[in-house]
C-alpha cells in the first residue's frame, strides 16, 4: 500500500501512515490539545477514522477526552489529570503512565494505561473497562457506579471509597481505609489489605464471584488465579443511622 497523507484537520498536521493497520497520526508537537480531542471527537467509522495515533503528548493534561465513538486510541507517551475522561465505545491505549482522574466518569468502552496511574483512576466512573498495568495512587475507584477497574500492581489508600456499584481487581496489595463507606461494588485483592474502612469486611467467594473475576483477569490480560483472590465488601451496617453505629458514621 502506498503512502498517503489525508487532510483531517487544520494544516499538515494529520497524516495516514502506510500498513495494513493503517493508524491516522496527531502530533501534538505541533497540533494544539483543543484541536487534537476535537478531531478526535468528531471521528467516524463510517470513513475509516477509526484507528489513531497521538505523538508526543508531553504529559499534557485532558488527552482524549470525551470520545463518543468506538475508535482506538493510542497515546505514545505519559499524560496528566483526567486522560480519556468521559469516554464512551471508545479504546484508549495509553503507552506510559497518566496523572490524577484518568477515565474519570468513564461510560464504556476501555481504557488501558501501561504505566502507573495517580490518584482517583476510574473516578465515578459508570461503565467500560480501566487496565492499569504498573500501580494506581490513592481513591482508585473513588464513588464507582458501575466501571469495572483492574489494576496489575498496587493500589494506595481510601481505594473504592463511597463505591457504589462495579468491580476493582488487584493484582497486588491494597492500602490503608480500603472500600470505606462502601456500597455494593465488589473489590477483589490477590495480595494484602493494609486496613479495611468504615463498613468494609471480607465477604465470602463464591462460584458467580469467581466467574465475574476469572473473565476480568482475561479481558485485562492478567495472569492469575482467581482462587487466590479475596472479596471485600459492604457489611451494610451504615445503610441506615444506628445509633450503635454512630463511631463508624
Amino acid at each position: 500500500m502506498a503512502s498517503a497523507l489525508k487532510q483531517v484537520a487544520a494544516g499538515d498536521t494529520v497524516s495516514l501512515q502506510a500498513g495494513l493497520n493503517d493508524l491516522l497520526t496527531l502530533d501534538m508537537a505541533v497540533t494544539e490539545l483543543r484541536e487534537v480531542n476535537a478531531t478526535l471527537q468528531t471521528a467516524s467509522i463510517e470513513t475509516n477514522d477509526d484507528s489513531w495515533q497521538i505523538l508526543n503528548p508531553r504529559g499534557s493534561h485532558a488527552v482524549a477526552v470525551g470520545l463518543d465513538v468506538p475508535i482506538k486510541v493510542i497515546v505514545k507517551g505519559s499524560t496528566g489529570y483526567y486522560c480519556a475522561g468521559m469516554n464512551k465505545q471508545a479504546t484508549v491505549h495509553v503507552e506510559g503512565s497518566v496523572g490524577p482522574g484518568v477515565a474519570e466518569n468513564m461510560m464504556s468502552g476501555m481504557v488501558i494505561v501501561d504505566g502507573d496511574a495517580s490518584q482517583y483512576a476510574g473516578a465515578t466512573g459508570h461503565g467500560g473497562l480501566l487496565v492499569v498495568k504498573g500501580n494506581a495512587s490513592s481513591r482508585c475507584g473513588i464513588s464507582m457506579k458501575g466501571i469495572d477497574i483492574v489494576v496489575h500492581g498496587n493500589i494506595g489508600h481510601m481505594s473504592a471509597f463511597m463505591a457504589q456499584k462495579g468491580n476493582l481487581v488487584v493484582l497486588g496489595d491494597a492500602g490503608s481505609a480500603l472500600g470505606d463507606s462502601i456500597y455494593e461494588a465488589r473489590l477483589f485483592v490477590h495480595g494484602s489489605v493494609k486496613s479495611l474502612g468504615a463498613d468494609c469486611i471480607e465477604k465470602e467467594m463464591r462460584p458467580g464471584h469467581l466467574e465475574i473475576l476469572s473473565d476480568l483477569l482475561v479481558r485485562a490480560g492478567a495472569d492469575a488465579d482467581p482462587t487466590e483472590f479475596k472479596r471485600y465488601g459492604s457489611a451494610r451496617k451504615l445503610y441506615n443511622f444506628n445509633i450503635d453505629h454512630a463511631g463508624e458514621y
